[in-house]
């Protein structure tokens, strides 16, 4: 019996290296129908190394974890751990609007299926339509596409570069003088919003909000690491999590409240 699973494990992480071969492989097939198609609408050759014959082969030092095929590789500022990534859109008060959990190390195509998620969440909450105001986000999260994708009812305020660098910038750059050039491009843009004056105030807000979020939820739930197994596993734990999370934030708030109305109800 544990042969045949082990098997059965070794033959989906095989499928899921296949697969990521597989697209891959598409990927670069894109980069080289593009280039063909510029180059056959403008009529010369493109400069530049042209792209590599796109080929689906599983590459021999690639590696799957048998006994979780769904994780992946991620890094960390440890190093490099085995695992997955997690995801939070949480209020000015600290209350988790939305969590999730995914296999991919980069946060760039979180953006707006948290968003959404989040939305979701408080239009069930309040049965009506509602605006999340202004979304900050750290550079995990910035693609000219989410910054485009912003509305009139979310402002999003992405940094663009890593955060040390972003807070050093904030700290030792002037804000901006007159209207914003037309010419600029979408990161320039989103550069010069992040070091006004108001951009720097909104953005210093998530050493309050999201980021001590995720450093209660491991010092006093022990939310560092995942117990299960499987990505829909890890992503109930994670939901677990969050709830915890609320109702001590719910219940922090409900004795605060007492304290200050002076009253308490004793049997």
């Amino acid at each position: 019996m544990r042969r045949l699973i082990k098997r059965r494990a070794g033959e989906i992480c095989l499928d899921q290296l296949r697969a990521e071969a597989d697209a891959k492989a598409a990927r670069q097939q894109e980069k080289i129908d593009a280039r063909a198609a510029e180059e056959a609408a403008t009529g010369k050759r493109k400069r530049g190394r042209k792209p590599t014959p796109a080929e689906a082969v599983v590459d021999e030092d690639a590696k799957a974890n048998v006994t979780d095929p769904d994780s992946r590789i991620m890094k960390s500022r440890k190093g490099y751990l085995q695992g997955y990534n997690a995801q939070a859109v949480v209020t000015a008060e600290q209350i988790i609007l939305a969590p999730g959990v995914t296999n991919e190390a980069n946060d760039v195509h979180q953006l707006g299926p948290m968003i959404d998620k989040a939305l979701a969440m408080m239009e069930a909450l309040t049965g009506d339509e509602v605006a999340l105001g202004v979304g900050l986000f750290d550079a995990g999260y910035w693609s000219q596409d989410n910054a485009a994708a912003e509305t009139a009812d979310c402002e999003y305020l992405i940094a663009t570069t890593k955060d040390w660098k972003q807070r050093k910038a904030m700290r030792d750059a002037p804000p901006p003088r007159g209207r914003m050039p037309k010419t600029l491009s979408a990161r320039e843009r989103m550069d010069r919003k992040l070091l006004t004056k108001r951009g720097r105030t909104l953005y210093r807000l998530r050493g309050q909000t999201v980021e001590p979020v995720f450093g209660q939820m491991k010092e006093i739930q022990g939310a560092d690491g995942f117990m299960m197994r499987g990505e829909e596993e890890a992503r109930g734990e994670w939901s677990l999590h969050c709830t915890g999370h609320n109702f001590r934030k719910l219940h922090s708030a409900s004795v605060r409240q007492g304290k200050s109305g002076g009253k308490w109800l004793r049997n």
